[in-house]
């Protein structure tokens, strides 16, 4: 039987020019065509949230669809134009693709959380997380794999055609001068942050279900992007090891030991230090009692308004710049494990926040309690306000200190989160006095936010007299992480007269700076031989655990021992601004002593958090 042209493995010299074309028309149309369905196969894998829909919006944003499909079908041909042969490139184009796809799903299933392109460079914790967990196949799995199968024998069978070496170098040619631009498209925040946004199925302040509303091979390739965790400039490894290795983590003397609980409070400052008028003195009054018995002092932070887990993991770690923690790294959660501590903490909010359910594992948290792992019951699935979330610290509390070990906690309220409704008031109408001509949308946002702060404060006395009847010795960390949003634009700050203009000392500060305090129980005070009273120094969240550390006497880690003298000399760093606090003034120009100390800091931090250390505890 003759064969037809088209399933020939070669266009024949001697045909006429359309039917040459016919071929190669014939050739690149079904590889096409295969390879848009080994495309669309991810994107009904990569939609695991209300999954119809979730499919459907990625077309109804054409953009969505086009950079999740066009990588696909650009591998595909550059494939094919190396290797000549549709089938091969075929297979190699739905094994690279859906292997990932599907890596992807089953880390969704497992962990909530997405396959990033940094997870192929840590080839050990994939390894961890494989051992952990029993793969399985869907029925819609073994569907996609016989439609891929099916595809490739057609392939096999009917799409032949093998360029010659002139079409191979053409064609090559041709695909990377497509596939530049859609890859640089893919690298674009613009991009990624506006025109392909689709937050109608999901919340947008999870990063993996924003990862979820734009498929898998798209935002797959944009995590190249923050994969690459650059060292600093001029870092010399040699270096920092060499400062590092002049110490050892140094224990805690057992009689030492006592139980440090840690809580950050949502949108939290003390206004009361502004002069802020018309505020109602008694929205402070028992935060007030409380620092007239304990260590405080300012924290200049590196937020305003949102941005919570800088504050966050700046206390946890003491860095200065934070990495994607997409593994485990060196934190103080995890000294205090090495110290034998029981190591948890809680946040009424859902576990998906700022991706907290896995990355808290990897700063060392043995437990965490979120909304889906405790609170729900407690709150019909909801967040948990300060009236629930302060009594449960009691109950966790107790809990942790049942097992019998010191207790370090890490704990976060979600109250005091904003925005605050303009239109109604939550909490009640006196917490300011309108004598200052505020627009009753201005007056609205005052209370609902000073109401906040007032019944945080009665739950933290509350809280702070449980623990003066606690006969273990305790002590009790408290700081805002960022100022609250009052107004777009800020507006309300305006109409109080808060100058924000961080170009000046008075703005930096009003802008940047929360509060916290350091109080100790009898029972530690005793232990620890220091009264925990008094003003602390200004310091940056990277510091504030060198303060704890300082004030219950210990010496800590070696990383915090290397990096102490940064502390003593440049307590403040903040990254936004590239604002430093030296001598007790704000600067962007350090001294030749501090500017040392910085370069050295940016380096230790690096390589700190390159090398973990506390693998005998995982």
């Amino acid at each position: 039987m003759k064969k037809i042209p088209l399933f020939q493995r070669h266009a024949d010299q001697s045909w006429p020019a359309w039917k040459t074309a016919l071929f190669w028309v014939w050739n690149l149309f079904w590889g096409l065509c295969a390879t848009l369905g080994v495309g669309l196969v991810s994107l009904i894998f990569a939609a695991v949230i209300d999954q119809k829909a979730m499919l459907l919006s990625y077309f109804q944003n054409p953009l969505i669809a086009f950079l999740n499909l066009a990588p696909v079908v650009l591998l595909y041909f550059l494939l094919y134009f190396i290797l000549g042969r549709a089938s091969l490139a075929y297979a190699l184009t739905a094994a690279i693709t859906l292997g990932f796809t599907m890596g992807s799903w089953f880390k969704l299933q497992f962990r909530n959380d997405p396959l990033m392109f940094e997870d192929l460079l840590l080839l050990k914790e994939a390894g961890n997380m494989a051992g952990k967990y029993q793969l399985f196949l869907t029925k819609t799995m073994i569907l996609a794999l016989v439609l891929l199968i099916l595809g490739w024998l057609f392939l096999h069978f009917c799409v032949r055609g093998r360029p010659g070496a002139r079409l191979l170098l053409l064609g090559f040619a041709a695909a990377v001068l497509c596939a530049l631009p859609v890859w640089n498209m893919t690298q674009s925040d613009d991009i990624y942050n506006n025109r392909t946004a689709n937050n109608g199925l999901i919340n947008q302040w999870s990063a993996t279900q924003v990862y979820v509303s734009k498929g898998f091979v798209y935002p797959f390739l944009h995590s190249v992007k923050s994969a690459s965790d650059a060292p600093p400039e001029g870092y010399d490894a040699g270096r920092a090891e060499t400062i590092l290795s002049g110490y050892e983590d140094a224990d805690i003397p057992e009689d030492k030991k006592v139980s440090v609980i840690s809580i950050m409070l949502e949108s939290y400052d003390d206004f009361s230090k502004y002069g802020t008028p018309t505020l109602d003195p008694k929205v402070y009054a028992d935060y007030h009692a409380l620092e007239e018995e304990s260590l405080t002092g300012d924290l200049i932070t590196n937020i305003f308004a949102g941005g919570t887990v800088d504050s966050e993991r700046c206390f946890l770690t003491g860095f200065a710049d934070l990495g994607s923690f997409r593994s485990a790294t060196n934190s103080y959660p995890w000294y205090f494990r090495s110290q034998g501590y029981t190591v948890t903490g809680s946040h009424p909010c859902y576990a998906w926040f700022y991706n907290r359910e896995n990355i808290n594992v990897n700063l060392g948290f043995q437990d965490y309690r979120f909304v889906e792992n405790y609170f729900s019951p407690m709150t019909d699935g909801g967040v948990g306000y300060d009236d629930l979330f302060f009594p449960e610290l009691i109950k966790l509390w107790e809990q942790d200190k049942a097992l019998g070990q010191p207790v370090f906690q890490y704990n976060l309220t979600y109250q005091g989160h904003g925005p605050y409704n303009d239109d109604q008031t939550w909490w009640g109408d006196d917490y300011v006095v309108n004598d200052k001509g505020y627009t009753q949308a201005e007056l609205n946002i005052l209370n609902n936010y000073f109401g906040s702060v007032y019944n945080t404060n009665q739950n933290l006395k509350a809280f702070f007299d449980y623990f003066r009847e606690e006969e273990e010795p305790v002590v009790i960390v408290v700081f805002g992480d960022h100022n609250p949003w009052l107004g777009d634009g800020n507006s309300v700050y305006e109409a109080i007269g808060l100058d924000l203009d961080f170009s000046t000392p008075e703005g930096f500060y009003n802008y940047y700076s929360t509060r916290y305090l350091i109080w100790a129980n009898d029972a530690a005070k005793a232990v620890l031989g220091n009264d925990f009273v008094g003003e602390g120094p200004t310091v940056s969240p990277t510091f504030l655990m060198d303060v704890v550390f300082d004030a219950c006497g210990w010496t800590g880690p070696a990383y915090m021992q290397a990096t102490r003298p940064v502390m003593e000399q440049v307590p403040v760093m903040n990254t936004p601004t590239g604002l430093y606090m030296e001598d007790g003034a704000v600067t962007g120009t350090l001294t030749p002593e501090g500017q040392a100390l910085v370069t050295d800091f940016d380096m230790l931090q690096y390589y700190y958090r390159k090398n973990f250390i506390y693998d005998g505890l995982r």
